[in-house]
């Protein structure tokens, strides 16, 4: 691994994905001048571009995906040899590796029972949505059929994962949406300041108890499901305050409602524990993940529910319509397992899941330290490997600095071969963030390289 390519090969590649290949969330306009980058190649931590440029990924595939880094060739290995014994089968019927990864998952999610196969975090979370909304048949009329979503999270891409995103520039231009879908407030406590009524003390309580208002507006007997992320991973890498969970399970008991966690992001170690709810000792009745489950590696996702979820879909064998009649296609892929089953394996031999903790409070550490230098950082949120820095023009104020300043230093930190995250096209006025997620085998070496990155790009963007 040297990162060397010989220019006469790649040309044909890069003109061929110029004419040829749509890029996710990109304007193609600059792409008439200027080549797209094709990432041709990974190893660890690093990744290279066709031109042979070296970058530290410190977002683990540009969305948070690739957990124990690049070039794992016993994954690849796996999937091979499943590939060849049995690519695939739907999922109307069972696999080996789909078993196995099932009995392994469950036992890192004490409380769950099932898992349900499907080929992307958006899809797993719609079909917990089609879960919601079919238990509300089954048991309520269908009455009891709104789910809850709250400001600032996001689920997914589909129109009704964009029907529960409170990210209004990611729903931008693509309704009318999928309705019973009803907004709730967000826990950043940063910006209580913005919310009515925040208080200073127990702001946690206070933030869930603003989610059961809005239960109570609608009339519990409506309300079915509360879709939550463990900690908001676009929305600004909100880390939720102390006692809001715990108060939102109270309130799901109290009123009958499912609470669905999308760990689509912080599944399968991202926040130093396996799942990121793990943190608050709560029991979800439905956890949604895919990213990190194979580390790109294969498609993978899964909608996990408890067995009393499970059961409300086999009560009454003699009803037709009485089961979850859905299917993924690619669900019934085996790679996703397999490689999932591997994934596991080499997170749980390396320790992967203390050096996430150990990692992530070095680079809190590292990024309070830039904090002290700059005082357009206004606030550093962190758990485990996840990070964010809100970037303000004045910290009494809290005015976000704005989208193209973030941008910049995104910028000149790539030209410096150290690829980060932030915010984007997400927020209006409000995409300020810086975004970290390096893989969970990140060193402090690593760690100092993407500090001293971001150190560089604020005094030349801020200077």
């Amino acid at each position: 691994m040297d990162g060397t390519f010989n220019e006469n090969d790649i040309s044909r590649i890069v003109e061929a994905d110029r004419a040829h290949v749509w890029h996710h969330l990109s304007q193609h306009k600059p792409y008439e001048t200027t080549d797209p980058r094709i990432i041709v190649e990974g190893k660890g931590m690093r990744v290279w571009d066709q031109k042979g440029k070296e970058h530290l990924d410190a977002v683990s595939g540009g969305v948070w995906t690739v957990n124990v880094g690049y070039g794992r060739e016993s994954i690849a290995n796996a999937v091979r040899d499943q590939l060849v014994k049995l690519n695939y089968f739907a999922g109307s019927a069972g696999s080996i590796p789909g078993a196995m990864f099932s009995e392994m998952l469950i036992d890192k999610m004490p409380g769950m029972s099932r898992v349900y196969y499907c080929n992307s975090g958006s899809e797993a979370n719609e079909k917990g949505f089609k879960m919601v909304r079919q238990i509300a048949v089954k048991r309520f009329g269908g009455k009891k059929h709104k789910i809850l979503f709250r400001d600032r999270d996001y689920h997914g891409t589909t129109i009704t994962c964009l029907s529960a995103t409170g990210q209004d520039e990611r729903a931008a231009q693509y309704g009318p949406f999928t309705p019973g879908f009803v907004r709730v407030p967000h826990c950043l406590e940063y910006r209580s300041f913005e919310q009515d009524g925040a208080p200073i003390e127990g702001y946690g309580v206070w933030a869930a108890n603003q989610i059961e208002k809005v239960i109570l507006e609608e009339g519990p007997e409506t309300v079915g499901g509360l879709c939550l992320e463990p900690v908001t991973a676009g929305g600004g890498v909100i880390t939720p305050p102390d006692g809001y969970w715990e108060r939102i399970r109270e309130i799901c008991d109290q009123y009958d409602i499912l609470l669905h966690i999308d760990e689509v992001v912080c599944g399968v170690g991202r926040t130093g524990t396996w799942f990121g709810y793990q943190h608050y000792g709560i029991k979800p009745d439905m956890v949604t993940m895919a990213k990190g489950v194979a580390s790109g590696y294969a498609a993978i996702a899964c909608l996990v529910t408890t067995e009393a979820v499970f059961d409300m879909f086999k009560d009454d064998a003699t009803d037709p319509m009485n089961y979850f009649r859905d299917i993924s296609t690619f669900g019934g892929c085996t790679a996703g397992p397999a490689a999932a089953i591997e994934n596991m394996n080499i997170i749980e031999r390396e320790g992967l899941l203390q050096n996430t903790l150990d990692m992530g409070a070095y680079m809190t550490d590292r990024l309070l330290e830039l904090k002290d230098k700059f005082s357009v950082i206004g606030d550093v949120r962190s758990k485990g490997l996840f990070l964010g820095a809100e970037l303000v023009t004045d910290r009494a104020t809290k005015e976000p600095v704005t989208e193209k300043l973030v941008q910049s230093v995104v910028g000149d930190c790539m030209q410096q071969g150290v690829i980060i995250g932030a915010t984007n096209r997400s927020l209006p006025g409000k995409n300020n963030t810086l975004c970290f997620s390096p893989a969970l085998i990140a060193k402090k070496d690593d760690i100092n390289q993407i500090i001293d990155a971001v150190d560089g790009a604020l005094g030349r963007v801020f200077a």
